[in-house]
């Protein structure tokens, strides 16, 4: 063990100036540093104002005895790590040399010492002691690196990802970093971060500097690849580019380079790093990707425009939910059957491309049930066959009404689903309509009649709108019932308010309200 990298700081600790300089000799001929200290007070000051990195430490000394140094060093947090070798003049007994290794020495060394007994001491207490801050440092950078990986796939956007890469890569390796990517709009994001929260570090990806710790910026996305590229030469950056799949741009994260003898250890954390952020990015990628192509899909099934109904004012919101990329079940329909309306809302349970299909099959069928001449009872019955017969195990809920504009008679049934809201001048109240849920098997489905009086609206909403996790579902009924005194003269105001008062702390599970109104019996 001989040459520069093993090259270290010995302090020798002795009153007598004639055995420092044996000791001394003996560890420089090494490759060593050598400092001296004649007195415990001076080997504390000493162990101080410099980087120690081995004491060798005589056991009699003139003001503290060298147990008592020993222990001092091994109680000051920035010396803990450093080897004490205890050296004596004279023979000792094993209690001596067990006192000494029991209050922190980690050898013990008695005269006559031979040279070479003295340096392979030196050299094993080194090895050791490296060994040992390699290991707690290397577990303290795992323990930053996990907790960056855990922000990292905490994110919920691309900017988040970055921000806590780059602030992860800077505390990690104790160097300005910086992490950038490709959204899903093709929009190019950067987020430096500085080491130290005091200063500012500018680096050319970032377009400026990271002051206060972090710096954001959106750029084209060839931008930051060419800086990574063209960095200065005497800042370089240790960059871990990984690339995504076919066609998408790869994430990068970067930091400067110290040039430390720990760039193999720096080159695999940030291997790590940056393959989480790369996973992470393209995960949040691929969601905003697949959640518009469901949207995509989910409009196109429901009904874009309801058509003009003689008699009535209509208006209707959907609103997917914002948990899931996934397709919904819930819908929405009104049809004019010869001189009255089917007006029907539902959902099938779940969110799934199955879920979308089965909706849009009970969408049309009910339709075709009420051209037959099946009344609200009679199309829930023929559902409920034909969503056992053709997927069994699908359950929905659906609210089925048939209204004559003309004399405002209502006749309701229902398949588990919320009662339709009836508001009028008299007042503002749910319609007393229930029944079994879809796809469970039930031959008998009692309807309800009641008259919608000129002027008065019904309002029908699914769950989404008035449940919320943690809280009854009748607090959330309740509270568009008050919504609903009175309903606004314009339905699109009154829609609106009520998704403003109710969607926004929901947000778990689609949303379909619709609201009629009935304007007058003449028309």
């Amino acid at each position: 063990m001989t040459g520069p990298e093993s090259a270290a700081t010995v302090l020798v600790v002795d009153d007598a100036a004639a055995n420092r300089y044996i000791l001394g000799t003996w560890l420089r001929r090494a490759g060593h540093r050598v400092v001296e200290a004649a007195t415990g007070t001076e080997a504390l000051a000493r162990v101080d104002d410099s980087d120690v990195d081995l004491v060798f430490l005589d056991v009699n000394l003139p003001d503290l005895d060298g147990f008592t140094v020993c222990d001092r060093i091994k109680n000051n947090p920035a010396a803990a790590g450093v080897p004490v070798v205890f050296v004596s003049a004279t023979s000792v007994g094993v209690s001596d040399r067990a006192r000494g290794l029991s209050e922190g020495a980690d050898a013990y060394l008695t005269e006559p010492i031979d040279p070479d007994e003295l340096v392979a001491t030196a050299h094993a207490m080194l090895r050791y002691s490296r060994a040992r801050q390699r290991a707690e440092r290397l577990a303290r950078r795992l323990a930053l690196l996990a907790g960056a990986t855990l922000n990292i796939n905490a994110a919920r956007s691309v900017e988040d990802v970055l921000t806590a890469a780059a602030t992860g890569a800077a505390a990690v390796f104790d160097a300005p970093a910086v992490a950038s990517a490709v959204d899903h709009d093709g929009e190019g994001i950067t987020v430096a971060a500085s080491a130290d929260r005091s200063r500012a570090y500018r680096h050319p990806a970032a377009g400026g500097y990271a002051e206060e710790g972090v710096r954001l910026v959106t750029d084209p996305p060839p931008r930051w690849r060419h800086a990574l590229e063209s960095s200065d030469a005497d800042a370089p950056w240790l960059a871990s580019v990984v690339p995504a799949r076919p066609r998408r741009a790869p994430t990068a994260v970067a930091l400067l380079r110290r040039g430390t003898a720990h760039e193999d250890e720096d080159r695999d954390l940030l291997s790590q790093l940056g393959q989480a952020t790369a996973l992470a990015v393209d995960a949040l990628r691929s969601y905003a990707e697949e959640r518009t192509v469901a949207l995509t899909i989910q409009h196109s099934l429901l009904p874009r425009d309801l058509p003009p109904v003689r008699g009535a004012e209509v208006a209707f919101r959907y609103v997917p939910a914002i948990a899931t990329a996934e397709i919904g079940g819930d819908f929405y329909e009104i049809a004019e059957v010869d001189d009255r309306l089917l007006v029907a809302i539902g959902d099938v349970v779940g969110h799934s491309l199955h879920a979308a299909t089965v909706m849009a099959e009970l969408r049309h069928a009910l339709r075709a049930y009420a051209v037959d001449g099946h009344g609200p009872a009679g199309i829930l019955v023929r559902l409920d066959a034909m969503l056992r017969r053709y997927h069994p195990g699908t359950l929905a809920t659906v609210l089925l009404l048939m209204v004559d504009p003309a004399t405002g008679t209502a006749v309701a049934a229902t398949g588990g689903h919320l009662p339709p809201l009836l508001a009028t001048a008299a007042g503002t109240d749910y319609v007393g309509v229930r029944g079994t849920i879809l796809g469970v098997g039930q031959f008998q489905r009692p309807e309800v009649t009641f008259t919608i009086p000129d002027g008065g609206s019904i309002v029908l909403v699914t769950d989404g709108l008035v449940e919320m996790r943690g809280t009854a579902i009748d607090e959330g009924m309740e509270q568009l019932r008050q919504l609903s005194v009175p309903v606004d003269d314009d339905l699109e105001r009154y829609c609106d308010r009520v998704l403003q008062a109710l969607a926004a702390s929901r947000g778990e599970d689609d949303i379909a309200l619709l609201v009629l109104r009935r304007t007058s019996a003449e028309q």
